[in-house]
């Protein structure tokens, strides 16, 4: 995002619209910290401006991905939808991507407010390599280089986002090891996530649940879900 020097008065009307303080103001100037900035377009869709003084430039590679993953209302050119996860893990009652004896996760890293870097979900993703399946139609998995982790366009490391959704999936029995895996990880990170985690129910129970609970970890049955259950009709 840009703002036009010659039509900007300097009201800073904009500035609390930025969900991750990136316009700033130094004295009479009011600027977008182009490092900071996810090209969300929140600042511009609010139409707070009174001098139409904000604009959004042409974006170009590697940029156009801050676009894709902050802005809701963009669509991803490889999964056709709009957001950062994939319909597939969505709305597994349709596509059946999760069979009995699977255990899905998607980790999605940053919030409003907070972000996330790539240098970020390449780590993460380098963390997972080996020990999960990465889900294919996933915006993040169409970046990596799925037998190392890391991006095959080292320029993706250099952008942001308002957040980003690892998805992929592994086995009940190493379910833990990836969860213990994630765990290391975040501490690793300047960032915050959320994990939310699927298995498929057998009679009233849910297997990895169980498992979880004796490692020592406390799934909340009521937290965001990112994730459906269902009967497979695919």
């Amino acid at each position: 995002m840009r703002i036009d020097e010659e039509r900007c008065v300097g009201c800073r009307s904009c500035v609390v619209y930025c969900p991750v303080d990136a316009i700033k103001s130094s004295g009479e100037e009011v600027y977008v910290d182009q490092g900071l900035c996810v090209e969300c377009a929140v600042c511009l869709k609010s139409g707070v401006c009174p001098q139409d003084a904000l604009y959004q430039p042409l974006l170009e590679w590697p940029r156009i991905l801050r676009s894709q993953f902050s802005d809701p209302l963009v669509s991803h050119p490889v999964t056709g939808i709009m957001g950062r996860g994939t319909a597939e893990m969505k709305t597994n009652d349709v596509t059946g991507r999760f069979r009995e004896g699977d255990v899905g996760f998607a980790i999605e890293m940053g919030r409003p407010g907070i972000s996330t870097s790539f240098i970020d979900v390449e780590r993460v993703a380098m963390a997972l390599v080996g020990k999960v399946d990465f889900e294919h139609l996933n915006p993040v998995t169409v970046l990596l280089d799925k037998d190392t982790g890391r991006f095959k366009d080292p320029r993706v490391r250099g952008e942001r986002a308002l957040s980003a959704i690892i998805e992929c999936k592994t086995t009940e029995d190493r379910g833990l090891e990836v969860l213990n895996i994630l765990k290391e990880v975040s501490e690793e990170i300047d960032t915050v996530f959320s994990l939310c985690v699927i298995n498929r129910c057998r009679g009233h129970r849910i297997p990895f649940k169980t498992r979880m609970e004796e490692a020592g970890y406390t799934p909340r049955i009521n937290g965001k879900t990112n994730v459906g259950l269902g009967r497979p009709l695919a």
